[in-house]
């Protein structure tokens, strides 16, 4: 096996084929082709002992802290996790990409699909030289048997603690890199290179069955890595001849415990695979803009969806991603997509005009790409990594993405189709569940917006005008709102999908989430706000339910309501905060941002004003900046005029004014009398820095709390801490 793959025996592979099948079924987990190979070469034992029996040495093991810098840890490596009171051992089992940009949807920036490890934006690759990547890292704390096992307890203990482990009992950590070329090598030949170096001493043991250097012929480098390739690759190709297992890239997974898993009807199972599938499959069909200007054509739009943040948003998963569990998961979800592009479609394009393919393998757990309309042909597999997202955001690029972009300075007022997001939550035989927020188009106009499939549905029918009974559930509703089922009409047609003739309540607004269930069987929409557990104070508005921080932000602005939309008659400052939100740049909390050089045209509908009217808006922002309502930033212009945040490497940068909401969270329940009563005693404090005590230094989250602070200020200078100082993020103090 160490000379090549070729010259084995049948009947050895056999026989380390049955072994490894075996080792799989009984760990019921991924198994990695890193940890299949220590399986064999360390000895891994059954009857729950795992490694309990092997030669390894505990103190060979790196150590690792939840939260810190560490240098990279392949799959495989065995780690010593350090604590408070007794240290916890495991062996990777799995690791992905944890960048903090992902939400917790699944909605991946498109710059971030397929990016080099160290990039830090758009087009910006970051430093060649040195790199640091945030990684998720999936220990099994029961690979070294009983003896050196956490009891039930103890894991409930440090997981609730999360100061080793988090609540899952998983370990995120930072990765520093010497290089990025350092990340490039495939997993087998970074694992190799570690178990030479950090891993050596355990690699080389005298204790082993059959030592690497005597399989080899020698104990030089040049040697031995040859060697463990080839022993690497074999235990590779061995796995991937089984017909008792599955792969997902490098991990191997039994047949059964992937069927298993679609047959289970709670959470993760065989419902909310299909789900995924749903979501991925129409997600750029729904979020294709369609724009309501002149002369204007129908972009391509591409969503980035990474599978692993998009598991946990299932309701009930939380249980189901424990442990190993959650790398179980994310790789029967992979399994799951790539079965529906291989069996679906043709090579990634959909019957429906969509294109879903791979384009990151590692960021997420996997970001999927689903871009409609998709190409008629494409030169690259769908299921081959293609990061199309990254070469997307490079200069010149025509790779259409999802990054949310300033509208025109000369068109203000242009649709943003961009803010419908659908979340497809449940799809069965009887009925259809989705979540979106409501447009104020939808409150002045009284429609309910229908999710694709379901226009759809009421599309294919022989009726043009069809009659859809509207329940609404709403806790709080005002004194003399009935709750009774309106008779409404579905209108579907190229433009538009919603229901006409809908009654809102008085209190809802731009922004407010609703959850959406339409019943094939009785014709009938249902929808239900879902209450926040604590309301909060959203810039001026006071918000008790769920609700989207960034169609309040655009839609939810002075001079509109739902009686109209306009800016007549509005003061020097509510003209600035308007032209800011409308037209600014919208990031996914609800931060917009704004070229302050063309404030006084956008404010005007692309005419120059007067000198009075631009004295008064300048006297405006000067107020709105001192009070810090609006907040400085800097941008770039890339060569077509077009701004973008954060400010690219390769662009001269702009000044950029920025509206941020203070969000304030109110501890009273939602449904008090007087709703204003319940900010009595409440102050909102913001980030400030505060000065320690001799000999004490702030911690790598307040450093990182205070450059994040920094950076939404738009400040040139100061991203370090100075001496003596941490930093104290923003609170709310009261009763």
């Amino acid at each position: 096996m160490a000379v090549d793959y070729g010259v084995v025996p049948e009947e050895e592979r056999q026989r380390l084929l049955r072994y490894l099948e075996a080792v799989v079924a009984a760990r019921k987990m991924p198994m990695h082709v890193s940890v299949a190979f220590n399986a064999a070469y360390f000895g891994f034992h059954f009857a729950g002992e795992g490694y309990g029996r092997s030669p390894l040495r505990l103190d060979d093991f790196p150590p690792v802290t939840l939260g810190e810098c560490t240098p990279p840890l392949p799959v495989g490596a065995m780690i010593c996790v350090t604590t408070g009171s007794q240290p916890l051992y495991a062996e990777i089992c799995y690791k992905e990409g944890a960048h903090p940009a992902v939400d917790n949807l699944g909605n991946t920036p498109a710059w971030l699909s397929g990016s080099p490890v160290g990039a830090k934006g758009p087009g910006d690759p970051g430093d060649h030289n040195a790199a640091k990547r945030r990684e998720l890292l999936i220990p099994d704390l029961h690979a070294f048997g009983p003896g050196l096992s956490l009891s039930p307890a103890q894991l409930h203990r440090f997981r609730s603690r999360q100061r080793w482990i988090n609540a899952d009992g998983h370990i995120v950590v930072e990765a520093v890199y010497d290089s990025k070329d350092a990340v490039t090598q495939d997993d087998l030949s970074t694992y190799a290179r570690y178990l030479l170096s950090t891993g050596r001493s355990q690699l080389l043991s005298p204790f082993v069955s059959v030592s690497l250097t005597e399989l080899a012929g020698g104990t030089d480098d040049e040697i031995l890595l040859p060697g463990l390739l080839r022993l690497l690759d074999t235990v590779r190709r061995i796995l991937i001849s089984s017909d008792q297992l599955r792969m997902w890239g490098p991990y191997a997974m039994t047949r059964e415990s992937v069927a298993a898993g679609w047959r289970e009807k709670g959470p993760l199972g065989g419902d909310d695979m299909r789900n995924l599938v749903a979501s991925v499959e129409h997600g750029a069909q729904r979020a294709a803009p369609q724009s309501r200007r002149r002369h204007s054509t129908k972009a391509p739009m591409a969503i980035y969806t990474a599978v692993g943040p998009r598991l946990r948003s299932f309701p009930g998963a939380a249980e189901a991603i424990e442990g190993v569990g959650y790398a179980s998961a994310v790789c029967r979800a992979n399994i799951t997509l790539a079965d529906f592009i291989r069996r679906d479609s043709d090579n990634g394009l959909l019957p429906n005009g969509a294109r879903v393919h791979l384009d990151d393998f590692f960021e997420g757990g996997g970001v999927w790409s689903s871009q409609y309309p998709g190409n008629l042909s494409s030169p690259h597999d769908a299921l081959t990594p293609a990061g199309c997202g990254w070469a997307s955001s490079m200069p010149d690029a025509g790779i259409p993405t999802r990054e949310p972009q300033a509208t025109p300075i000369d068109n203000p007022l242009e649709d943003d189709a961009d803010l419908d997001p659908v979340e497809l939550l449940r799809v069965t035989e009887d009925a259809l569940v989705y979540r979106q927020p409501l447009r104020l188009a939808h409150l002045t106009a009284g429609l309910a917006p229908l999710h694709p499939l379901v226009a759809e549905e009421l599309r294919s029918a022989d009726s043009l005008r069809q009659a859809v009974w509207f329940e609404l559930e709403h806790r709080g509703q005002l004194p003399g709102e009935s709750g009774a089922p309106q008779k409404t009409y579905a209108e579907v047609t190229d433009q538009s999908r919603c229901l006409v003739g809908v009654t809102w309540p008085l209190d809802f607004f731009p922004g407010l989430v609703l959850k959406f269930r339409w019943s094939r069987s009785g014709r009938t929409l249902h929808a239900a706000t879902e209450p926040l557990e604590n309301p909060v104070r959203f810039g001026d508005r006071l918000v008790g339910h769920c609700y989207d921080a960034r169609v309040l932000t655009r839609e939810d602005v002075p001079g509109s309501d739902r009686d109209g939309d306009t800016a007549v008659g509005l003061a020097p400052r509510e003209l600035v905060m308007r032209t800011v939100r409308r037209c600014g740049l919208l990031t996914s909390d609800g931060h917009a941002l704004l070229d302050r050089a063309f404030l006084p045209r956008a404010v005007y509908g692309g005419v120059e004003p007067a000198r009075a009217q631009s004295v008064a808006l300048e006297s405006a922002v000067a107020e709105l900046l001192a009070q810090e309502v609006l907040t400085p930033a800097i941008g770039s212009r890339d060569p077509a005029g077009q701004p973008h945040y954060p400010a690219r490497s390769t662009e001269p940068n702009i000044p950029l004014i920025g509206y941020r909401p203070p969000v304030v969270r109110v501890r009273r329940s939602w449904g008090a009398n007087d709703p204003q009563e319940d900010m009595r005693g409440v102050q909102y404090v913001p980030g400030h820095l505060r000065r320690l005590l001799p000999g004490c230094s702030p911690s790598d989250t307040q450093k990182e709390a205070f450059q994040e602070h920094c950076r939404l200020l738009g400040k040139a200078d100061g991203w370090e801490l100075p001496d003596g100082y941490t930093f104290v993020t923003q609170y709310t103090r009261g009763q």
